[in-house]
Formats: C-alpha cells, structure tokens, sequence
C-alpha cells in the first residue's frame, strides 16, 4: 500500500515536468528545478542579509506571472486593436499599387465576378491565398448589403489592422519574454509611434500580413529564448505553421525561415525530430493545402513558389520594374523606414547583445540588397525587430527601470535620467508624427480621392465608361468603383521581347501621338482621368473632342519617380 502511494507521487510528479520541462526528460527536469528553487532561495537569503545584490522576483511572484502576463495582454490587446482601427481611418494615401491590384482587385474577382487580374495571375506567380481573405470579408458584406462605397473602401483596412494589432501584440509579448516588462511597453511604444509602420501596417499589401506572422511566429521559437529570465513555453509546431504561412503568401519569407530554422537547427538536441517530425510534416501539410486552393482557383496545378522563384531570382524579372544599386536598403530603404529611431536601434542591439536578432536583421537586409529591384515594403517583417531594439535603449534611458534594479542615485542622477528619457519621447514623437500625418493624409492621396468620387458617382448611375490616362496601376479599380462598367488603363506588363515599350511608356514618352492613334478605335468614354502634368499635352485633344474639366483632387507636394503630379484631373464628355 505504501508503495503505491510513493508510485502516484511519482507519477504526479512526472506529470508535472513533463508540463513545464516539455524538451527536457524527467530525471533532468527534477534536478534543473531543484537547482532552480536551491538559487532562489540563496539570493533570497543574500538579499534578507543586505548585501547589496538586487532582491530577485520571488517564487510566488513567478508563479503567478503568467497569469499576470495574460492579463496585461487583454490590456495590451485592446490598446493596440483600438489603435490600428484609428489608424487605418487616418491612411488615406496612395503608396503601392500591390495593395490594391494584387489583393483587393484579385479578391473583389472571386467575389463579385467582375475584377481585373495582372499578368501575374496569367503567369502563376501569384498565390490567392491572401486575396481569399479579403474575398470572405467581400461575401460578408455582399450577404448583409453593406457593399455600398464607404464600406468596401474602409472594411478591407479595417479588417488588416485587427491583424495588424495582433503583431503589436505579440512584439510587446515577445520583448517582455526576452527583456522584461520595461522594455516590452517601450518596443510597443515604438512600434506605435514608428511613421513608416503607421503608414504601412494597416494597408492591404501581403508584406503587412508577412509582418504579423513574423512577430508572431519568432514569439514561439525556443532558439530566441536562450539567456531569458522567463520560462514561459514555447512552441516550435506554432512557429513552425505562422512561418509556413507566410512562406506561402510570399515566398520571399523563406529568407527569414532559413536563417532561424538554422539557428534552431544548430542549438537543438532533438534535431531529427525537429526536421522529420516537425518542419517537413508542417510544411508539407500548409503548403500542400495552398496548392489546392491555386489547383482550384487557376483550374490546373500551378506551384506559385517555384514560379515566383524563376521570375524574380533566376530571371531578375522584378528589374523590369526598375533597379537600385546594392547599398540602398542600408542609405536610403531601412534607414527612412526606422527613421529618427535609428541611433536608438543601433545603441539598443550593443545594449542588449542579442545578436541573434540583430543578426536576423542583417541577413534580411544583406539578402535584399543583392536583387536589383528593390522596395521598402520587402523588409517591413525586420522593422519589428529593430523597433523592439529601439525598446531596450528606451528603456534603459527610463527612471522605471533604474528603480526596478534598486540602483542608488542621487537626487540630480535622477532628475538626469527622467529629464533624458522625455527628450528621447519628444524627439520621436515631434519627428515621426508629422511624417506619419503628412504621408496618411497628405502625400498621394489623389488616386484614391479620384476613385471614391467615381464611385459615388457610378453608385448613381453618372458614369457609363472610363479611360485612364496615367501611368499603368496608378489608381484603385474594380475593388474601389464596385460597379461592371467598361474600364480601360495603359498596360504595362512585361513584354517577351526584350526592349518593346508597353503602352504607357509609348504613352510617357508621346502623349499626343498616343492619343491620336488610340482614338482612332476607342470606345469614346464618359469619364477620361489624367494627372495635370499630362494634362498640359492633351488639353487641346479633350476639348476639340468634346470633353470638359469636372473635378480636380490634389494629389502631392513634389515628385516621386516620375515628374511633379501635383492633381488629378477628371475630364467628362459633354
């Protein structure tokens, strides 16, 4: 009988390290956390003696952490959620036309029947995974009549920045299991505050959702955790299955995968597990599903990865769409996206000697220079990972953290450090809230203007056709205008042969000799739509062609790539 009592407890106890030692067997789990309780109790016993060392979290403290974690990420979640709704009401402006033409355009097809596809989706190297989000939100709205114009340009926002609070969410989890509470509420500071992720986060390019499965799944990884006070779990099959989802909306992820599947390569025990029970079976399995759903939506098997691949490594077929020499992403990419955040990155990664992360960020950014084509939005998944850096200097700078380590001051030490820590806010938040503001609201924002005013206007029956004189993809379409009217732009893809000008470089390069010869067989529109600078050459076209000026929308202060466009102009048939 005696022994069977001593038999339970074991078992009991077996069960326990098997719930909080899951890696670890059971014999070594009971002596690392005896050895765990013989050191709290000795710096307990140091501290009780005054010995000058910092007094330790206690054991009940630490068991109630991660209830007290949780709670504060109700909190957290709210704040972040509330916030990203906000911000995605203030984005206003126009910046890639990816966010459009490759997710809502594609999306509004699949639900409404009506929709352009580019020639991507011709070639294949466009998965529809992520546009499938966006199609669910569509049928939603379509089923409860609330595709009117308002709800089919807000809810698509709305929609991306509730994913968008989850990756705020768990930047401030992940900085909190690797530095502590201070430092995980100033990299969520910074993540708010950052102009380029106001900017960017909340709009619908499949780089914003790459972004939030990043934060997400590097949460998870247990080769990240090495050298953390916080033994909170891990789960390398949730890392695993983010990782491969984002791997499969872009393919370029995989570039952050290698680097951190490697690093859990190299400091795991059980790495045969981790590759032939992990990562093949989990692959496989997401991957596998995605090609289903291309299977289904291309109406033949098309391996995207492997397209995307040829195209944009082996062909250098992004080039066409203009190149930058190799240093960009380190003078002018990544440096104007962290922004004035920059000095307190680079001190924060020296502070913290995390050099796995820093390193994560070196790779990515080393990675994408070596392709000529080259955009902000391919590195947005790392700016996370810096901000939670610029968190850690921030952090080091507060009066908070100074008294959490019980470090003795004086009086005017103090004052010094509480004086430092408002400058470093003030300085961020006076540099990156006007950015922030002028590019949501200002910057750009005549191509959405133009296609919100259509789409009212078609919503009451004004509009029977349209003709877009502007560079190719300039503006919102289907997805914006919401009505099967006939819609012509100036096509721009890739030619086969080498050297050919697409329509809307003839166009640039001679607007009235491309306008005449197009005129010749047009179906004369209703609504023609050019920015002023291409207006100046076509003027006396339009008007011997009965068309006269409705409406203009300012579009920006200075130029971009192109010449200055500084309106949008709306020209209507007589």
């Amino acid at each position: 009988m005696e022994k069977s009592v001593v038999e339970k407890k074991f078992y009991d106890m077996k069960l326990l390290s098997s719930y909080f030692c899951p890696n670890l067997n059971f014999e070594i789990c009971i002596v690392r956390n005896c050895f765990l309780v013989m050191r709290r109790r000795t710096n307990a016993s140091v501290s009780a003696h005054g010995d000058g060392v910092s007094n330790p979290t206690s054991f009940q403290e630490d068991s109630k952490q991660g209830a007290s974690q949780f709670l504060s990420s109700k909190k957290i979640c709210v704040i972040c959620l509330i916030f990203r709704m906000t911000n995605s009401l203030f984005v206003q402006t126009y910046f890639n036309p990816d966010e459009h033409w490759q997710a809502l355009e594609v999306a509004h097809r699949i639900t409404f029947g009506y929709g352009h596809l580019t020639w991507e989706w011709t070639k294949g190297i466009r998965s529809y995974l992520h546009p499938m989000l966006f199609a669910l939100l569509y049928k939603v709205l379509s089923i409860l009549h609330l595709d009117t114009p308002l709800f089919m340009i807000k809810a698509p926002r709305l929609l991306q920045s509730m994913l968008s609070a989850f990756g705020d969410l768990y930047l401030f989890k992940l900085s909190h299991v690797l530095y502590g509470g201070q430092v995980a509420q100033w990299a969520l500071f910074a993540q708010l505050t950052n102009w380029f992720m106001f900017y960017c986060i909340t709009r619908t390019l499949s780089n914003s959702l790459e972004t939030v499965l990043t934060v997400v799944s590097l949460y998870y990884w247990p080769c990240l955790r090495v050298n953390t006070s916080h033994g909170l779990p891990v789960s390398r099959t949730w890392a695993l299955v983010t990782a491969a989802i984002a791997c499969a909306i872009r393919p370029t992820s995989v570039i952050i995968w290698v680097y951190v599947g490697l690093m859990e390569l190299f400091v795991s025990r059980d790495r045969l597990k981790f590759v032939f029970l992990q990562v093949l079976p989990i692959g496989s399995i997401v991957l596998g599903l995605t090609f289903l759903l291309d299977r289904m939506m291309y109406g033949s098997w098309v391996l995207v990865p492997l397209n995307f691949l040829k195209f944009n490594f082996l062909s250098s077929g992004g080039d066409y769409y203009g190149t930058h020499p190799w240093h960009w992403y380190f003078t002018q990419g990544f440096t104007v996206m962290i922004f004035t955040f920059l000095p307190f990155m680079a001190v924060g990664i020296i502070q913290s000697k995390h050099w796995k992360l820093s390193g994560l960020i070196l790779w990515v950014i080393g990675h994408y220079s070596i392709l000529g084509h080259k955009e902000f939005r391919f590195v947005l998944p790392v700016l996370p990972i810096a901000l939670s850096f610029c968190g850690y200097s921030l952090a080091m700078l507060s009066p908070q953290y100074s008294s959490n380590k019980k470090i003795k001051k004086s009086t005017s030490a103090r004052t010094k450090t509480s004086w430092k820590i408002r400058a470093a806010v003030f300085f961020l938040v006076a540099t990156n809230l006007p950015m922030a503001t002028y590019m949501s609201l200002v910057h750009q924002r005549g191509t959405e203007d133009v296609m919100h005013y259509l789409a009212k206007e078609a919503h009451q029956g004004n509009v029977k056709s349209i003709l877009f004189l502007t560079p190719c993809h300039a503006t919102p379409y289907y997805s914006t205008l919401h009505q099967n009217l006939p819609m012509r732009f100036l096509d721009c893809s890739p030619s086969e042969v080498k050297g050919n000008l697409d329509e809307s470089d003839r166009f640039m390069m001679d607007p009235n000799g491309f306008i005449s010869e197009f005129a010749k067989t047009w179906s004369q529109p209703s609504h023609i739509i050019l920015f002023n600078n291409e207006e100046e050459h076509l003027k006396d076209f339009l008007l011997s062609n009965s068309f006269e000026e409705r409406k203009r929308f300012f579009h920006a202060h200075f130029k971009v790539d192109r010449d200055l466009q500084a309106s949008v102009v709306v020209y209507t048939l007589k």
